[in-house]
């Protein structure tokens, strides 16, 4: 017998067996639960069968359909190809042709999850937005919002949820936090919702190949041949593309040197792309625009931990010369691959205090 709750919740539902169960949760727990699945991207021809591990595809509008019946709640598609066009694709290609290596995901997050489709909610007279995300929102005694990493460290996904504030996370629920995936299939598996094995996606959802470099063709991004240079400036080889690389990589470099070759730098203006060791890939240091913070920036000189890319680890760090365009982090220790265009988050202890977009490392 459910509870009685008297909220209107609305969960994004991507076909996928997270939010799935989130919606199935919610259901159980009283609230009056609308699913909504986003169509993003008009798939290219033949492209929904090249590949099973996107997100919010044909197949997966129908997966949710289907697990929306099953639970017992309505089912909508809502159409953002524009706002996700706009605010994700766009960014996404410049952001490469650029030299820097965007995450989609935050971008997704951020104005089309959490924004545009906060809006919906609202317009459709809904009290709180739910999506399967692992992470935790908890209210202080203050009156205000924490923004938790999840329970299970193997799926949590607080980093890519950084730029939440205080309005959206007033709004928001994240029925997952305290659940480990294994118990999240446990569950599906015990209602009968036919996404219970079904793969987590992936692929970069709108390049369902794998391959961004031909996103990048379509899209006009020009693949001129260039230097390949180490970091003394000597000419080490040849590349067919700056925009085809990315800080940190070593596979497909192509280089003859008999040693281990790591991307360190692409500089866009010069077609030149840089190339080091180990060493001349980690930094102690790096400096972040557009700062986003839960509630308020973090003290000089406040103990916290940082990380600068998804699913990486974290490492002690203090935060520092904080402006409303940007910050510097310190790192107690070198990190590796400090990527322009990658985020930066900071913690204290499990609550996420906020993070911005990597520009430059601070040697």
């Amino acid at each position: 017998m459910s509870l009685v709750n008297t909220k209107r919740v609305l969960v994004a539902m991507s076909g996928g067996v997270d939010s799935a169960v989130a919606a199935a949760l919610l259901h159980e727990q009283g609230y009056d639960v609308i699913g909504v699945t986003m169509r993003l991207y008009t798939e290219a021809d033949g492209a929904a069968l090249s590949s099973r591990r996107t997100c919010c595809g044909i197949e997966d509008v129908a997966d949710a359909k289907a697990a929306a019946q099953r639970i017992g709640i309505p089912h909508y598609v809502l159409n953002m190809e524009r706002e996700f066009g706009e605010d994700v694709i766009d960014r996404f290609v410049e952001a490469y042709a650029e030299g820097r290596t965007p995450n989609p995901c935050l971008a997704c997050n951020q104005h089309v999850k959490f924004d545009a489709l906060l809006e919906r909610a609202v317009a459709m007279g809904c009290d709180l937005l739910a999506t399967g995300h692992y992470a935790r929102v908890q209210a202080t005694e203050a009156g205000r919002y924490e923004l938790l990493a999840a329970t299970d460290p193997l799926k949590d996904q607080s980093y890519v949820l950084y730029t939440l504030d205080q309005d959206a996370l007033a709004r928001t629920v994240f029925p997952l936090g305290d659940i480990p995936k294994t118990e999240v299939r446990r569950i599906a598996t015990e209602l009968g919702l036919g996404v219970a094995d079904k793969p987590d996606s992936a692929d970069i959802c709108f390049v369902p190949g794998g391959d961004y470099r031909e996103l990048l063709r379509s899209r006009g991004v020009t693949f001129e041949p260039g230097l390949v240079v180490d970091t003394a400036g000597n000419e080490v080889g040849r590349h067919e593309g700056a925009a085809g690389y990315t800080v940190g990589q070593r596979r497909g470099l192509g280089l003859a040197t008999g040693e281990r070759r790591y991307v360190t730098e692409i500089r866009p203006e010069t077609n030149v792309v840089v190339v080091g060791d180990m060493d001349d890939l980690s930094s102690r240091a790096l400096y972040a625009s557009g700062p986003h913070w839960v509630d308020g920036p973090p003290e000089a000189d406040e103990v916290l931990t940082a990380r600068v890319r998804y699913h990486g680890a974290t490492v002690e760090a203090r935060v520092s010369e904080c402006t409303a365009s940007g910050f510097r982090v310190d790192c107690a220790r070198p990190v590796r691959a400090v990527a322009p265009g990658q985020a930066v988050v900071v913690y204290r202890g499990d609550a996420v205090v906020g993070g911005g977009t990597i520009e430059r490392r601070l040697d």
